[in-house]
């Protein structure tokens, strides 16, 4: 079995590829545009289908603006659409400024796309071109949805997913800065706001209906949803009804970017402790992970093979992941252009590669 690791950063797309996910070959930047030249944009999204491996990666190029590029041989080459594959309509007054998140749904052909300014996009062939979703876009609440100090935009989406239980059909979960987490049971027709239990100090009502700046949501195996929030570790299994619980008890901090669910283990969890929202740095100058086996009742330290020196590089928003294999791997990448990987459980990490630029966004599948 090969796996494929993907990793966007602020100046170009590299991949690695390894049969035993301990040796790993990495190459990169890759050439998304121009074949004579490598392209040093910035990707902040990068996607592997489920439905036969498809890479997609949201490409920042800062003279030719935002696009969709998308390889089928896992990154040696990659295509652009001939027209622009995610526009707003003129009506909306709007234009992109970036893609945030990729996620895909049961038919091989769906797949959805997060952007900035907050709106979600879905597209029937793969990637090649997106519609707007506009019930999300023309929610009575959007004229409220503000940019946070990262942007205004739908960074987690979800398929399928409402909270603990089975996939439901037309449901999904999706969640954004700011504005909080929503939720469709009718396959994008409507939205409601599911925020009930996750506070927004920076508001004059600290747990408004929506406003949460959320960080990152993520699912288990069972669809209980574990969220980091601008302040505020949280768990849910029923967003809608009995809404989220605080769970940072036992983290160095509650403030952070991203959090990862295992994909087999329900109760398990990975989070990524930042200072604080004016210092982005790894509490006590260490480069940590901390795991919950029991759905965030406790956490503790996963450190070893990390730098024991001073450290200062945190995880961004999409900048860990699990390749769902079974016997899962975990991975990471820094804003210091390191990346790491476990294969039991964060027990032992090693690292991937060193010195890339800033990671901003990483994507692992077995291939």
């Amino acid at each position: 079995m090969a796996y494929l690791l993907v990793i966007g950063t602020r100046k170009g797309l590299f991949t690695a590829q390894s049969e035993d996910r301990r040796g790993w070959e990495v190459k990169g930047p890759h050439r998304l545009g121009s074949a004579d030249h490598p392209d040093m944009s910035a990707v902040y999204a990068v996607g592997i289908s489920p439905h036969g491996g498809r890479v997609l990666a949201g490409v920042e190029n800062s003279h030719f603006g935002p696009s969709v590029r998308y390889s089928d041989d896992h990154g040696r080459t990659w295509h652009e659409p001939e027209t622009a594959p995610i526009a707003f309509p003129a009506d909306t007054d709007a234009s992109l400024t970036r893609v945030w998140q990729f996620a895909f749904g049961d038919d091989p052909h769906t797949v959805y796309a997060g952007v900035e300014p907050h709106a979600l996009f879905r597209s029937s062939d793969g990637g090649g071109s997106f519609t707007l979703v506009r019930a999300l876009w023309d929610h009575p609440h959007r004229a409220d949805w503000f940019p946070g100090a990262g942007g205004g935009a739908i960074h987690t989406i979800l398929p399928g997913i409402l909270g603990a239980g089975e996939r439901v059909p037309g449901a999904m979960t999706v969640a954004m800065s700011t504005g909080g987490v929503y939720q469709t049971r009718d396959d994008g027709a409507s939205w409601t706001a599911t925020n009930r239990g996750i506070s927004a100090v920076f508001l004059p009502e600290e747990e408004p209906e929506y406003g949460q700046c959320v960080h990152k949501v993520s699912a288990g195996p069972d669809g209980v949803l574990y969220a980091q929030n601008h302040h505020g570790v949280y768990r849910s299994e029923d967003p809608a009804g009995r809404g989220w619980t605080a769970v940072e008890q036992g983290l160095p901090t509650d403030f952070g970017f991203a959090v990862v669910a295992h994909p087999h283990r329900p109760g398990g969890a990975f989070n990524f402790p930042v200072v604080s929202q004016e210092v982005h740095l790894p509490p006590n100058d260490r480069l940590g992970v901390y795991r919950t086996d029991d759905g965030g009742g406790g956490w503790r330290a996963v450190t070893r093979g990390l730098p024991e020196d001073p450290y200062f590089g945190i995880v961004l928003r999409d900048g860990a992941c699990t390749d769902g294999a079974d016997v899962p791997g975990f991975y990471f990448g820094t804003r210091t252009g390191d990346v790491y990987a476990t294969t039991d459980d964060g027990e032992n990490w090693h690292q991937v590669v060193a010195h890339l630029p800033d990671v901003l966004c990483v994507r692992a599948a077995e291939v």
